[in-house]
């Protein structure tokens, strides 16, 4: 299992294609949050869920076996009993990796996919990783564009700062 920032790092610079199984069409889950973050980023994202026809502009696949193209990382947004038959569909598709996000704890997956040739992450959200190792976290999850070791200015109702 991948568990250190090199291997974490390399994964995600060897990946373009997340397949994102459990994607949420709904703004405010997180498995949508993350999607939106790395298609912003410049990955190549595909919705898997049956429920929906697209989600966040791109066409949704009921499974992971209806996607028509290469998958580099199959990223696991369902329950730990729920993983073992998506595993089965990562190494049939050819998929090189598998991301269990984070609370998604399930070590037959872990071993099956290793078993099979796929690399690992368990119990981490690709886009908090994606972020801590290539700049980009901010204390609130987002990036300020603002480096700085000085405090900000205390604003007194009333009146103006200058700049």
């Amino acid at each position: 299992m991948i568990d250190d920032i090199t291997g974490l790092r390399r994964i995600l610079q060897e990946t373009r294609t997340i397949a994102v199984v459990g994607l949420s069409a709904n703004w405010h889950r997180p498995s949508n949050f993350a999607a939106k973050y790395m298609l912003d980023h410049g990955y190549r994202v595909i919705p898997v869920n049956p429920v929906y026809p697209e989600v966040l502009g791109q066409k949704c696949y009921p499974s992971l076996r209806d996607i028509p193209e290469r998958v580099d990382m199959v990223d696991v947004f369902r329950r730990p009993d729920e993983v073992l038959p998506i595993v089965d569909d990562a190494i049939a598709i050819g998929a090189r990796s598998l991301w269990l996000q984070l609370g998604v704890i399930n070590d037959e997956a872990v071993r099956r996919a290793e078993a099979a040739g796929l690399e690992v992450v368990m119990d981490r959200c690709v886009k908090i990783e994606y972020a801590r190792l290539f700049g980009g976290l901010h204390w609130a999850g987002v990036n300020t564009g603002v480096i700085s070791a000085r405090r900000p200015p205390i604003h007194t109702p009333g009146v103006i700062l200058p700049g």
